[in-house]
């Protein structure tokens, strides 16, 4: 496999339904094909080029006559997944083709991901997509989702997506210029955010909910994107997909929508941490204690199980979980070496309580979510 060395410069972008559809639902033909020559023209500028695209349940609710307001209920968005992704891929092939690039369609859903070696023949298989020329254009596999192995928003899956090829830049369409100071649908004063360091607290406090009826995700989906591609070393940018040149402004440094720029990692993120941190859905959350929140973040340490203060949900050995401090603040997510009753049992115990039960003992010096299975994302 050709080192990051040897490759071109590789680009991540997202495309949501609220921008890719028209009024009626159905996929905007004149958007594709301006997209399509878009993407050409940074592909002769050396860059490599995969796509995140929603719309499959788009397509598919207009040519089965579902209008008014999107239905809720899982068989038939199911269907209209199967009907529209046909009509969807189709409408991709024929656009990208006019301007000379072969396309293929990569679906995914979290179960893809979820497991290690899943998630590497994954990996595998867009790598050497990429290397014969082609232009991926990956969505979820709504036809067989569930809740239990959805991303849930493709900002999510496009980040996953921009981890597993190493990319250079990630961006993401949407029907917003980017972040706001405020929801500029409510706050006329709002001021365009045009550069993000750092996600703090502030940051993911201002971002708001979905703009449009179309899309399953809203500003926050696209900022806990962002986290997670800072800590891989992946910028993000978010903006407006309206603008014909936007593609080739970006790729040429020019100040489009906001950038979430990607710092240097204060912590080693090997391929393994980025499957942790995004390919499987977390299936509880700890809160732990100041000292373990210090001891995380700033000396590189494990989890014991005396720094865990609270536990939400139901998880098992080897599962995904969240970590936040006593605020609730999350801040981290690891792979748990303890079922959450395992877990439970040490909650509110010190160590030595733990060392003199000869049942518990073995929790006194046991890591909950050793550091090699643990990201930090801030």
């Amino acid at each position: 496999m050709a080192t990051k060395e040897q490759q071109a410069k590789r680009l991540v972008i997202k495309i949501g339904s609220s921008t890719l559809t028209d009024a009626r639902g159905g996929i905007d033909e004149s958007y594709l094909a301006q997209l399509a020559q878009q993407v050409a023209a940074v592909r002769r500028a050396g860059w490599e080029v995969v796509v995140v695209s929603s719309g499959a349940i788009a397509c598919g609710l207009e040519s089965l006559g579902l209008e008014g307001p999107r239905p809720t209920d899982l068989p038939t968005l199911q269907a209209a997944a199967s009907v529209g992704q046909g009509l969807f891929v189709s409408a991709y092939g024929r656009a990208f083709q006019r301007e000379g690039l072969l396309t293929s369609l990569v679906l995914l859903t979290r179960r893809d991901t979820a497991d290690r070696q899943a998630y590497l023949h994954a990996r595998d298989t867009m790598e050497r997509l990429l290397q014969l020329g082609v232009v991926p254009v990956v969505n979820e596999n709504d036809t067989v989702s569930v809740e239990q192995i959805k991303f849930g928003d493709n900002d999510t899956l496009a980040a996953l997506v921009a981890c597993l090829i190493s990319a250079d830049l990630a961006i993401i369409f949407s029907d917003v210029e980017g972040l706001f100071s405020a929801n500029p649908v409510v706050d006329s004063n709002a001021q365009l955010i045009k550069r993000v360091e750092r996600i703090d607290e502030h940051v993911l406090s201002i971002a708001g909910d979905a703009g449009t009826t179309m899309g399953s995700g809203g500003m926050m989906t696209k900022v806990r994107a962002a986290r997670v591609l800072g800590i891989a070393g992946i910028p993000l940018v978010v903006c407006s997909g309206a603008d014909p040149s936007v593609l080739s402004r970006i790729v040429e440094g020019d100040e489009v929508g906001t950038l979430f720029e990607a710092a240097h990692p204060l912590h080693e993120i090997t391929p393994r941490k980025l499957w942790i941190a995004l390919g499987d859905a977390a299936r509880g959350r700890i809160a732990v204690d100041a000292g373990a929140v210090r001891a995380l973040r700033s000396e590189g340490r494990s989890l014991l199980m005396v720094g865990a203060k609270a536990i939400e949900g139901s998880f098992d050995e080897g599962d995904i979980v969240d970590i936040c401090d006593e605020a609730g603040h999350l801040f981290a997510r690891g792979r748990t070496s303890a079922s959450s009753d395992v877990a439970e049992l040490a909650l509110g115990r010190t160590h030595d309580e733990l060392e003199r039960n000869k049942l518990l003992a073995p929790l006194a010096t046991r890591p909950l979510i050793h550091r090699d299975e643990l990201v930090i994302f801030d």
